[in-house]
């Protein structure tokens, strides 16, 4: 899945997985390891002891903005937070170990005021709404299995459906998502593919075109409209009510309280 980029190995990029399980709460996964917690409507924001208050409390925020864009106080697609609370979908944040459970998000790659690139937030939150979200409420649009519409649209971004729907090291030329990673199958690609489009809409990979060619090319909401009308068309149409605006970290529609537990 696509990794993230900071400097907690003193390069470009950082490889990070889509997350463990895949935003989703795991029967009997031993949750102990948090000690507070944030519920975002019915989503749970989940931190370590060692996770700074302020940290676990923007994350939230974030996640509140992507649910609710208009800010008041009600979930813009109440199928999809049906489904993410439904499905026990959270967030674990954590100092450094791996959390258990739930999408993962560290701390060290928390960085309120930067952008995507350097601050893993909006991809991980992003990747528990559309994973545990999107995929389940709307399983034949967005569903990270071949044959639903984002796979398909994926497909054509991949210049077809090459190596057998896993990551190859060399892709056709004209293909625009060029993911190798060998260790983000089909679905977890798709997953990326959402995250690719959408925040490159939002204008927040605006800043770094050259930095992601290597996975993404359409790094601008008008390269989307222009080279992948499939994607660009799901992600505005109405009817799935896709947030379409990156979110700041300044929330106020509904109250975030911490929860804390022994």
């Amino acid at each position: 899945m696509l990794r993230k980029f900071f400097a907690l190995l003193a390069v470009s990029f950082l490889l990070h997985g889509c997350g463990s399980g895949g935003g989703e709460s795991e029967s009997g996964v031993d949750s102990s390891m948090y000690k507070k917690t944030i519920d975002v409507f019915g989503v749970q924001v989940k931190g370590t002891a060692a996770v700074p208050d302020d940290k676990l409390l923007y994350a939230a925020k974030i996640m509140a903005e992507y649910l609710d864009q208009d800010n008041n106080g009600v979930a813009d697609n109440p199928l999809v937070t049906s489904t993410l609370k439904a499905r026990g979908a959270c967030l674990g944040m954590t100092a450094g170990e791996e959390p258990k459970g739930c999408q993962s998000l560290y701390v060290s790659e928390t960085n309120p005021g930067l952008l995507p690139g350097r601050n893993a937030a909006f991809e991980e939150i992003l990747h528990t709404i559309s994973e545990s979200g999107y995929a389940h409420a709307y399983p034949s649009v967005f569903g990270d299995g071949k044959g639903t519409l984002i796979s398909n649209a994926m497909d054509t971004a991949r210049g077809g459906y090459q190596g057998g729907g896993q990551p190859v090291s060399a892709y056709p030329a004209g293909a625009w998502y060029t993911y190798n990673d060998t260790t983000c199958d089909y679905t977890c690609m798709a997953t990326e593919y959402f995250y690719w489009g959408l925040t490159s809409m939002m204008g927040a990979q605006a800043h770094r075109c050259s930095e992601i060619s290597i996975e993404w090319d359409l790094c601008n909401k008008r390269l989307v409209e222009e080279k992948d009308a499939a994607l660009y068309g799901l992600l505005t149409n109405p009817a799935y009510n896709v947030p379409q605006r990156l979110p700041d970290g300044n929330y106020s529609g509904i109250p975030l309280t911490i929860v804390r537990s022994e």
